[in-house]
């Protein structure tokens, strides 16, 4: 079946970031979503390593994870909402949610991974805050039943 889609254009207008990394990490894909979520050009990110946006306290164990990712061709997360924290260019914290797919060469190596990534710092405050409210409630519910 041939493809008559112009991907350029899928990935230009796509509401969510589209990041893709080599099979070192190295940042190859970069659309206008990705620039809008995390502050950093395209220019800026295509050739950097995927810590560019990963918090130093996780930097270790997601290059391993990735490594182990790469070397076996398996991952855990393929189909699975993935929600960590991540950085942006100002140094903000961010809260992601994201989906990855390996993409593979003919035997089956993994040459890059591919993420679909959207904002969720506002539902990750709420939620915390929430949690903050019910843990107060609670706790006045506590004392007065004391």
């Amino acid at each position: 079946m041939t493809s008559s889609i112009d991907f350029e254009q899928l990935l230009r207008g796509m509401g969510d970031a589209v990041v893709v990394s080599n099979a070192q990490g190295a940042i190859v894909v970069w659309n206008d979503a990705a620039t809008r979520l995390f502050g950093f050009s395209e220019e800026e990110a295509l050739g950097q390593p995927l810590d560019l946006i990963i918090p130093d306290r996780l930097r270790g164990r997601h290059n391993e994870g990735y490594a182990k990712t790469v070397a076996t061709g398996v991952t855990r997360y393929g189909t699975s909402l993935l929600k960590v924290p991540a950085l942006h260019k100002d140094g903000r914290q961010l809260s992601i949610a994201f989906t990855v797919a390996l993409l593979t060469g003919p035997q089956e190596e993994v040459q890059g991974v591919a993420a679909i990534i959207r904002d969720d710092t506002a539902r990750f405050n709420e939620d915390r805050a929430m949690r903050r409210r019910i843990a107060e409630l609670e706790q006045a519910a506590a004392r007065s039943a004391a």
